[in-house]
This record gives structure tokens, C-alpha cells and sequence, in this order.
């Protein structure tokens, strides 16, 4: 439990309780909404060129809105972000730019340098950062030097533009203090980086989504506005009226002048035909960029406002700009006095932040590890957003709009029309991937647990709700196609957030845990129908996840027929059924009727492990004896059978499937006992492949895994050794030998290959952002962690493995461990040179005191190298590292 309860943790109270609506705001609204499937109404699914980043300014958004560094409220009824403008671009930067998927060479790729900084749980203190050039925005150059590079050329950044050159950029800090749930302050401040003056427009805009120009009767009734009323001296206000939201006023302190529009579609422009308004979505871009008056509405009312500040700033100098939004009703008592308290509350509020973290953080954490876990943590809470889709409105689209083509309605996510999203996730990214993903929003829960364990369970409870939830079980995958088969981690998820919550709350939440469990049994009996081509106990997931890791597309159709029996699909449901098995345990121990299930679980493990070793009896293994290593093998129609002979991390997913059972447990649940020892006594054959029964450890403490210690150690082997799986930075996707020789496949003529690639891919296989093929990346890493960390609380210290591969260096699981969280950790922190891996060779990233301090948490990193790869802001997974820091530091303090 923690040691005292803080001003932030007495708000988390409150919010969670429903007392105060302290979430009520928060970091909502995306960063990119734009190339979305929510927002492509195509026939073709051509997400990116239906709706282009050219349009963004322009064009309303059906769904969701997006902003620089923005917030809105729970509903996004009401958003606010910052625009910016210096002097050069030519156009007005609301939004940030990146690749589509075609034109980067990894997929979707954002081009700008922002940082999320910090947040409490209850976004009581926000903070964010942005790097913005003073020259103008290159964007043709970025995406014709990507594109002429393509699929595993070098990534040509923003950085090497030489945009930044001489350090002719802002850095622009967006603030957010609540002085009440319905009372926020906002503080902008903008630095100049450069060596001489330059010029700086900054508008702080506010304005509602678009919800009444659909034409459905749930459609916003009365419009909502807002308007400039009569302020003091020193600022302008706007009064803010909406039906469901309430009335709020903005003040801005010092503002030369207030810009009103409408969120409404500039179609003169897009498609020839005249705008319903005069003044539109582009408004604001047209008045600042070309001077154009009559593109501001001059009654000075609208949807969408922004506040004018035109501001000149030195050298080395800041230029700082205050507002605040706040409740109509509560600016009574400060109405006078709306700035004199700013910066006291501000400053209390950062103070508060301040204790929450120390009050979380190991004593015996560095300095630079509370940065790195810090803003981990940032990442994550900003990376909560207001998702909202309605599948079968989608579909048939909106009466007020035209009529979506005939393909549309069968198309993309045609299976899913009971899907009707309206709720707050965490997301991968916010530019990258705005949208949810199953098994990635698993890992999320871990660290966010840490933090906010009633959010975390919040999350893994709404994809089990039925307006997410297939009617046949299956958990939607993600936006681009939720029919896809995702790995399934729910149930770790579900357990392991049990057990962070009943660590700080001295008290474990049962109903959350029966509740989920619930979800979780529709969802493995959707896999065992659905995945188990044969019923023979092994599965066929598809790609699951780990796009380009093998020589086919996993989830197409295969060049050679027949399917591949995976042994990541396989053993993946070895976990399930654990996680299951485990879950079913704790709540026996209240209730007998769940011994049953309990039971089932352990029984169906059991066999899972038999059809890995021998298929369907037929003598075929995923486990190779030859090698000591495991693999997929592809079944081929007419019946043969060849395994894929590439080690990979589909041979090293079989570690996950491991738990032990505590003596005490078994003798709470004594029908679930009895069973246990039926098998033993009955079926040895069963038993002896995953665990050793008759030698039990730590008074008759119980290992059930895939791997048994003799295959442990050998896998292990090849995971640790330097020459293959092992990198300074952690463990590969695939072995590293791979890259002299690469692995071929010869069949029918045709000749299949994988090499090692420690960076981008140069196979679009499985599409953008999809490659294995030699990174390391944190969620299997993680799992690869904890996996071992199970089987030492088995074996305990008298069994040694050799580490690394090679040394005649032996050492205990547990130590091997953390010598892996240590490499994964090393990722971000500072070397004996003060270098960052994750910078790779950018000297200015480095060592610059104005960059070297903030962190990017990429989607994967470079296997030999450490530095970062993929999406740069997929603070989502990889946010596992506060997770790993938090375990470090504990595991110090216990010593």
C-alpha cells in the first residue's frame, strides 16, 4: 500500500466514487483524426486518400476531432488546442503531419517532434511539449524523400531537413491545471531557441464537434455557440452555450482580438459547391495566412474561436499567454480575480503532482530513472481519447449527407454492426494508431495500474461490454479490421491488474475479477471454435500480432496451400487457459461452484501441451528434437508436414504459458485438488509433459508449463546467447544469424526468405509498421520477464542457467531477469557517455540540454543498437518500461 494518501490521490477517490467529476476533462481529443476508417466513407477502404491531411482544415470530422496538444470533455462535446503560426508556413498549424501508410517506409509515420511531459491520473496538471521550426514546414520534401526511399530505405526525418539547423525553433510548453472539476486553467509559454527574434502568432482555439449536420434524430438539437460578451481590461471572454455540456465561459488574458467560425465544411473549396455558411472550418487559416477579413464571422459568433496573440520573441527569450475555461455558474466568485490566483494554482498543483510520484516512485530510483518512468507514465494518461464509432451508422451513412457507395455495405467491418463505441480508451498512439487494439490496450493496463488501477480495470471490463464484444466471443482486434485475431492477453491483463490493485489497496476487487472472467469464457470458447481447424488442440491465429515474423503472410491465404500450426497461436492458449485456470482458482476460494471451471482449464492446458509434442498422435511436434528449439509447421493439403526451421519469437512464446500453484490455495479448492491428483494418478503421460509432480518445490508448490526444465533451459540457450536472440537492448524478434545467413524455404519451385533485419523492414508482407524480422520489442520482452521470474519461483536459486550464452558465466532465473529489465531499461536511460540508445546517433538529441532530457517511447527499437524505430510516440506497450523501472526500484529497496 502506499505510504500516505496525496492531494491527487484523494482526488482519484473522489472520481472514482462519482462524488467529483475530476475526469470530467482530460487529454481527450486525438492528435490526428483525418485517414481514419471511422472517416472514410470510400468504397474502396483507401482510408488515407478519402480523407487526406489537406482536407483537415477544411473538412468536418463525423466522429472525432483532433488538435495540437489539445483536451475536450468526456464526450468531446467541447475541445480546445493550440494553433500556431510563425510567419513562414503556408499553412496554419493546427494538426500535426506525418506519412500516410503508402508514403512512409514504415507505414504511417508522424513528422514532428512533441513530447508528453506529465499528467496526474485525474489530469489535475498536464503538461506537453512541441518543437516548432521558424522556417517553413517542409512538407513536400518529407514526403518525397520517404517516398523516393520506400519500404527499407533510411527513415528521412523532420531533424534531417535541417529545419533545425542553428536552432531556429520554438519550444512551445502547453499547461493544464484544474482549479475544480469544471475549472481549467491553461498556460502556453513559448521559447525562442533561435539566435535572433522572430515572430510567433499563437491561437488557442476552442469549439464543439460537429454533431448536428448529420441529419439523425440523436443529432445535437440546439446549436450550440459561442460568443464574445463584455470581459474587464485585461482580457477577452467568450461565453460557451450547449445543451448537454452547460454554459462555460473562456477568458483569455491579453488577447489582441477573438476570431469566431463555424466547424463547418468549406465545400466551395473541396468540391466546387457553395458552403452553407460564410464562414467555415478553415476560417481561421484564412485570416491569418492570407488576410482574408471576410473569412472570420464579424458578429463575432460561432462553433469554433480562437483567442489572437501576435507576439514578437528575443533571443533566448519566452513569450507566455494565460486563459482559462471555467464553469459559467463559478465565475461569480472570481470573475475579478479570473488571473490573480493563475499562477498559486498552477503552482499547486504542480507541487501535488510532484508528491503523487514521489509517494509511487522507489527511494532508491535515479534521477534519470524517475524522468524516463515519469514520462512514461505522461505518455500513457495522454494517450487516453474519446473514441466513438457507431458500425451500423457507419455503414449506412447519414441521412444529411450523400449516400455512401453500394460497396460500402459490404465491406470492412461488416460483421461487427453491433459495434457503438462512446467512451474514453487508451490508445496506442494518438497519431500513429488513434485507435484501439485489443492486445496492445492489455499491455497498457499494466502501468496504467499503476497509477490508476480503477481506469485499468475500467478498460479491460469495456471490451468484454457488449457493444464491443462479438456476439459469438471474439474481442475486436482494431479499427482497420476488428475480425482479426489478436494474441490473447486479456486474462493476464485481467490478473495481473487484480494483483496491482490488491498490492495498493491491501484487498483484492473480486467483483472486477468475476466480471471480467465472465467475458473471458465467451472469448476462449470463440478461440477453441474458431482457431482449432481440426479440434486437435492446436491453433492457427493468423498473423496474431506479429506481422512479417515468418516467410507467408499468416493470415492470407498461403502460396502453398494448406495452413500453418502455429506454435505461438498453440501456446498462446496454453496461457489462456492458465490465466483462466488461475482467475477460476481465487474466486473458488470464495465460491466451489468456480472449482469446476477451474477444472476445465487445467485439463484442456494439459492437453494443449500433448498436441505440441505430438499432433493428433501422428508423431508430428512443434517442439523439434534436433534443434531444441520450437517451431510453426506448415500442413500442406495433401498431408505432409515441414516445419518452418526460422527461430523466432514464435519459438520462445512457449516460455508464457507458466504458473505455479501454492499449497495453501489447493487446500481451499479441494474438488479442484482431487482432479489434480486424478490426472497424476491416471494420466502421467499428461503430467510428465509439463511439469514435474512428483518432485514438488517449496512445500509441494506446483509448476504447470509448456516447458519443462531440461526445454526451458534449452530454449533459454538460444534466447541468451549474444550471437542470436540477446541484444545489449534485449531480446530479438529473430535470431541474429539470420542476418549472414538468411533462411530460405524452397517449394515448388519457389524460392522464400527471412533475413535478419535489426531495423525497418525490407518486406511489405503484412503492410506498413509491420516488422519482426530483428527488433526488439517490449510487450513480448516483457512477458519474456515475467515468465522467467515464474519459473524461479518454482525452481528458486539452485537452478542455474548460463548467461550469456557462452560465458561459463551461471546464474539464478531470477538474476537473468533482471539482467534482461536492466537491457530493456538501458533503452532510455543514459550510458557511461551520457548517451541514450533510443537516439541512436542524432548528437543533438544527445546532448542539447533542450532535447537530451525528453523521452520518445517508440513502437520498437533497433536489435543491435537499441535505437528507437517505428512509431516514435507508441508510448502504449512500450510504457511497460515504467512497469519494469517500478520493479527495479522495489526489488533495490528489499534487498
Amino acid at each position: 500500500m502506499k505510504s500516505k494518501i496525496t492531494q491527487e490521490d484523494q482526488r482519484l477517490h473522489e472520481a472514482n466514487a462519482g462524488e467529483v467529476l475530476w475526469k470530467k476533462w482530460g487529454p481527450y481529443l486525438s492528435e490526428r483524426a483525418w485517414g481514419t476508417v471511422r472517416e472514410d466513407y470510400s468504397g474502396s477502404g483507401d482510408a488515407w486518400n478519402y480523407f487526406p491531411h489537406d482536407h483537415a482544415r477544411s473538412r468536418v470530422y463525423r466522429w472525432n476531432e483532433d488538435g495540437l496538444g489539445g483536451i475536450s470533455d468526456d464526450e468531446q462535446r467541447l475541445c480546445f488546442a493550440l494553433a500556431l503560426w510563425n510567419g513562414q508556413d503556408a499553412i496554419l498549424k493546427e494538426r500535426l503531419f506525418g506519412l500516410t501508410n503508402a508514403e512512409g517506409n514504415h507505414g504511417e509515420d508522424v513528422k514532428e517532434y512533441y513530447f508528453y511531459l506529465d499528467s496526474t491520473p485525474t489530469h489535475s496538471y498536464m503538461k506537453i511539449l512541441y518543437k516548432y521550426p521558424q522556417r517553413a514546414f517542409p512538407y513536400a520534401d518529407l514526403i518525397e524523400t520517404n517516398r523516393r526511399r520506400g519500404i527499407g530505405g533510411t527513415e528521412y526525418e523532420l531533424f534531417d531537413t535541417g529545419i533545425f539547423h542553428e536552432n531556429r525553433y520554438f519550444d512551445v510548453f502547453a499547461e493544464y491545471a484544474k482549479a475544480d472539476a469544471d475549472d481549467i486553467l491553461i498556460r502556453i509559454t513559448a521559447f525562442n531557441r533561435g539566435p535572433e527574434a522572430a515572430d510567433l502568432f499563437i491561437l488557442p482555439t476552442l469549439w464543439f464537434r460537429n454533431t448536428w449536420s448529420w441529419g439523425r434524430d440523436h443529432d445535437q438539437m440546439e446549436h450550440p455557440s459561442l460568443e464574445e460578451i463584455p470581459s474587464d481590461q485585461n482580457a477577452k471572454w467568450m461565453e460557451v452555450q450547449h445543451e448537454t455540456l452547460g454554459k462555460y465561459v473562456f477568458a483569455c488574458e491579453g488577447a489582441e482580438e477573438l476570431l469566431f467560425t463555424e466547424n463547418e465544411t468549406n465545400t466551395q473549396l473541396l468540391y466546387g459547391s457553395p458552403s452553407s455558411t460564410p464562414s467555415v472550418k478553415d476560417g481561421f487559416h484564412e485570416y491569418v495566412i492570407h488576410g482574408r477579413k471576410e473569412a472570420v464571422n464579424p458578429d463575432a459568433m460561432g462553433t469554433k474561436a480562437a483567442a489572437v496573440y501576435r507576439r514578437s520573441v528575443d533571443a533566448g527569450e519566452s513569450v507566455s499567454v494565460r486563459l482559462r475555461l471555467v464553469r459559467a455558474e463559478q465565475t461569480k466568485p472570481v470573475r475579478e480575480a479570473m488571473f490573480i490566483s493563475f499562477d498559486e494554482i498552477f503552482a499547486r498543483r504542480q507541487v501535488e503532482a510532484n508528491e503523487f510520484y514521489e509517494n509511487l516512485q522507489p527511494s532508491s530510483l535515479s534521477e534519470d530513472e524517475c524522468n524516463i518512468q515519469r514520462q512514461a507514465f505522461a505518455g500513457m494518461l495522454w494517450s487516453k481519447q474519446f473514441y466513438h464509432y457507431n458500425l451500423d451508422e457507419w455503414l449506412k451513412g447519414d441521412p444529411a449527407q450523400p449516400t455512401p457507395v453500394a460497396e460500402r455495405i459490404k465491406g470492412r467491418n461488416r460483421e461487427w454492426r453491433h459495434l457503438n463505441a462512446h467512451d474514453i480508451l487508451s490508445m496506442p498512439d494518438k497519431w500513429e494508431y488513434p485507435w484501439f487494439a485489443a492486445w496492445d490496450l492489455a499491455f497498457h493496463c499494466i502501468p496504467l495500474a499503476l497509477v490508476d488501477s480503477e481506469f485499468a480495470k475500467e478498460q479491460l471490463l469495456l471490451l468484454g461490454r457488449e457493444w464491443y464484444q462479438h456476439p459469438n466471443g471474439q474481442v475486436p482486434a482494431y479499427e482497420w479490421a476488428f475480425g482479426d485475431v489478436n494474441p490473447p492477453v486479456l486474462a493476464w491483463a485481467a490478473w495481473r491488474v487484480y494483483k496491482i490493485d490488491e498490492k495498493q489497496h491491501a484487498k483484492g476487487d473480486r467483483l472486477f475479477l468475476e466480471r471480467v472472467f465472465h467475458k473471458l469464457l465467451l472469448n476462449f470458447t470463440w478461440w477453441v471454435n474458431r482457431k482449432d481447424a481440426e479440434g486437435l488442440n492446436v491453433f492457427q491465429g493468423g498473423f496474431l500480432g506479429l506481422d512479417n515474423i515468418g516467410v507467408f503472410d499468416r493470415s492470407a491465404p498461403l502460396p502453398t496451400g494448406g495452413r500453418i500450426e502455429q506454435s505461438d497461436g498453440t501456446s498462446w492458449m496454453g496461457m489462456f487457459c492458465l490465466n483462466m485456470m488461475t482467475i477460476a482458482l481465487e474466486l473458488a476460494t470464495k465460491d466451489s461452484a468456480y472449482e469446476d471451471i477451474a477444472s476445465k482449464f487445467f485439463e484442456h492446458f494439459l492437453y494443449i501441451a500433448e498436441a505440441m509434442n505430438n499432433i493428433a498422435g501422428e508423431g508430428i511436434s512443434l517442439w523439434n528434437e534436433e534443434d531444441e528449439f520450437f517451431y510453426d509447421v506448415l500442413h500442406l493439403e495433401h498431408g505432409a508436414t515441414i516445419p518452418l526451421k526460422l527461430r523466432s519469437m514464435v519459438g520462445l512464446i512457449p516460455l508464457f504459458a507458466v504458473t505455479t500453484i501454492e499449497p495453501s490455495l489447493l487446500a481451499n479448492v479441494p474438488e479442484f485438488k482431487k482432479r489434480l491428483e486424478w490426472f497424476l494418478d491416471h494420466r502421467p503421460d499428461l503430467a510428465k509433459l509439463v511439469s514435474h509432480w512428483q518432485e514438488p518445490r517449496m512445500g509441494q508448490r506446483r509448476l504447470l508449463a509448456i516447458l519443462r526444465g531440461h526445454r526451458m533451459k534449452r530454449v533459454l540457450y538460444r534466447m541468451l546467447d549474444e550471437n542470436e536472440f540477446l541484444s545489449p537492448y534485449g531480446v530479438r524478434a529473430l535470431s541474429r544469424i539470420y542476418g549472414e545467413h538468411p533462411y530460405e524455404l524452397h517449394m515448388d519451385g519457389n524460392r522464400y526468405s527471412v533475413s535478419y533485419l535489426p531495423a525497418e523492414s525490407d518486406s511489405g508482407l503484412f503492410g506498413g509498421n509491420s516488422n519482426w524480422r530483428g527488433p526488439i520489442w517490449f510487450p513480448v520482452n516483457y512477458l519474456i520477464v515475467e515468465s522467467i521470474q515464474q519459473f524461479h519461483h518454482y525452481y528458486s536459486d539452485d537452478f542455474l542457467v548460463e548467461y550469456p550464452t557462452h560465458s561459463g558465466n551461471k546464474i539464478a532465473l531470477n538474476q537473468v531477469a533482471d539482467k534482461l529489465s536492466h537491457r530493456l531499461i538501458n533503452i532510455f536511460q543514459r550510458d557511461e557517455n551520457g548517451h541514450r540508445a533510443v537516439f541512436g546517433g542524432n548528437e543533438t538529441f544527445q546532448n542539447d540540454p533542450h532535447w537530451r532530457d525528453y523521452i520518445p517511447f517508440h513502437e520498437y527499437f533497433h536489435g543491435d543498437n537499441g535505437a528507437g524505430i517505428g512509431a516514435s510516440h507508441q508510448t502504449g506497450w512500450t510504457g511497460l518500461v515504467a512497469k519494469l523501472i517500478q520493479q527495479q526500484g522495489e526489488h533495490h529497496e528489499a534487498k
